[in-house]
């Protein structure tokens, strides 16, 4: 009969697991550990939180007493949270000190929703947008908000359909209005509005933010600036607003000084996110300032190389040398070349656009998705001593570029990097993929169906 009685002949393996009040002793007559007394109203938001039964029987034979950081009450001071909870954005962590006393911690770590546990995804989502409105819509979907003066200025504050009303008048309305729509769970990146100020003017800056949003959200994006400086910025501002000389060709201070800058930011305790990354090359150097952040900025870089690639390929089928004229034009147009290449000799011209093709693994038929520099910094983040770096894959529009991303994010080959990676975009861009056509053709079947049971 054993056999027909399986539920009482094969044991059972359960999952066990217990809390930090099962090491507190209920009476003199229970073994156990103390709160300490001007922890204890801290504490009730972690009690009863869930931890492994293998840190239970680990930690259990030595503590004595226990408490919260002063990190985790600051948390809570900044955050007001619900009871028996703790705020999303943070990972709780434990600190053993001498005499058996043992501190709850808060660490930020935006991979972590309440309670501290883990977000539905390890690859993270962000939004690149400074509009209050269509932040509300997709706040609970974000772990990062990004945002430069482009976006803010030109793309919400300036722009009367976005700024209904004309509501926010300046940036610190606009920034305070999406830290308190966006919560304590997600980091908010904001660029300085002037890489080439005075740094202690930008350090201000900086010191602002911080005060607005608190040391935990807040991000600063510094930009790489290549050969731009304080003198020739002007050049980007007035007449045809080309650069004089061509983007590689500066002095070593000015091409650092974003390097620089970000490493004095880090060295005041700012996160930084090290901005305007395009090619793979930039890379080993910029994760010399230890960013929080790094980027690959798909969208322009992908269409620039489709657009070198075709006038390539028509003057390699009809040797017609007006399509290497439009070619020179084009690099002119987009800072390949400068003003002064204007009469470039085309062989170079061409040299230097396949070599550019070249790097970017452009080349043969079939389709490009452009994504091969983010393919290189997951690779590059993966050998790296800097464990807490991100990378953002940035930039991008059209019908193939969130797919393409999509399908990397499944690649098993970098299966082990998902949780250093966050993709943002627009709101409305990434809105638009969470829909298909079959969508609309099952409402439509579901809603006539409801419509007839009235």
């Amino acid at each position: 009969m054993d056999q027909f009685n399986l539920g009482r002949t094969v044991p059972m393996t359960p999952h066990l697991s217990a809390n930090l009040r099962s090491l507190v002793g209920s009476s003199k007559d229970v073994q156990g550990a103390s709160l300490i007394d001007d922890d204890a109203d801290y504490l009730q938001h972690v009690l009863d939180i869930p931890i492994s039964w293998d840190s239970y029987s680990r930690i259990r034979p030595v503590v004595r007493r226990i408490g919260v950081t002063g990190n985790y009450k600051q948390v809570l001071d900044t955050f007001p949270t619900p009871a028996n909870e703790t705020p999303p954005g943070f990972r709780i962590d434990f600190n053993l000190e001498a005499e058996g006393i043992l501190r709850v911690d808060l660490v930020r770590d935006i991979s972590y929703d309440k309670n501290s546990q883990k977000r539905a995804t390890n690859f993270l989502f962000s939004a690149d947008s400074a509009n209050p409105y269509e932040v509300a819509a997709i706040k609970s979907q974000l772990a990062n908000l990004t945002c430069n003066p482009g976006i803010i200025y030109d793309l919400f504050i300036n722009n009367p359909k976005a700024n209904v009303g004309n509501k926010y008048k300046d940036r610190d309305e606009v920034m305070l209005a999406l830290g308190e729509i966006l919560g304590p769970g997600c980091d908010i990146s904001v660029e300085v509005n002037n890489p080439f100020d005075d740094v202690e003017k930008i350090l201000d800056e900086a010191e602002h933010f911080r005060e607005m949003l608190s040391p935990y959200r807040v991000v600063i994006k510094i930009p790489h600036t290549g050969p731009v400086n304080a003198e020739n910025v002007d050049q980007l501002l007035q007449g045809d607003k080309l650069f004089s000389g061509r983007f590689d060709q500066g002095s070593t201070e000015d091409m650092l000084r974003g390097h620089n800058l970000a490493m004095i930011l880090r060295e005041k305790g700012f996160k930084i996110n090290f901005t305007l990354m395009f090619e793979a090359q930039q890379t080993a150097m910029a994760l010399q300032a230890k960013p929080y952040f790094i980027n690959s900025f798909v969208r322009h870089r992908l269409a620039q190389s489709q657009e070198m690639k075709r006038l390539l390929d028509f003057f390699d089928l009809t040797e017609d040398v007006s399509y290497i004229e439009k070619l020179r034009s084009f690099m002119i147009a987009k800072d390949y070349l400068s003003p002064a290449d204007k009469d470039m000799n085309l062989i170079e011209v061409m040299k230097m656009a396949r070599r550019i093709l070249q790097q970017r693994g452009v080349h043969g038929e079939g389709h490009i998705d452009g994504l091969d520099g983010v393919r290189h910094n997951l690779r590059m983040l993966r050998q790296v001593n800097l464990p807490e770096t991100r990378l953002i894959i940035c930039s991008m529009e059209g019908d193939y570029n969130y797919p393409d991303i999509d399908r990397l994010l499944a690649d098993p080959e970098f299966a082990d990097m998902m949780g250093r990676v966050v993709v943002t975009a627009e709101p409305e861009y990434l809105a638009r993929f969470t829909s298909a056509n079959q969508v609309v053709s099952y409402q439509r079947r579901f809603m006539n169906a409801a419509n007839g049971a009235k």
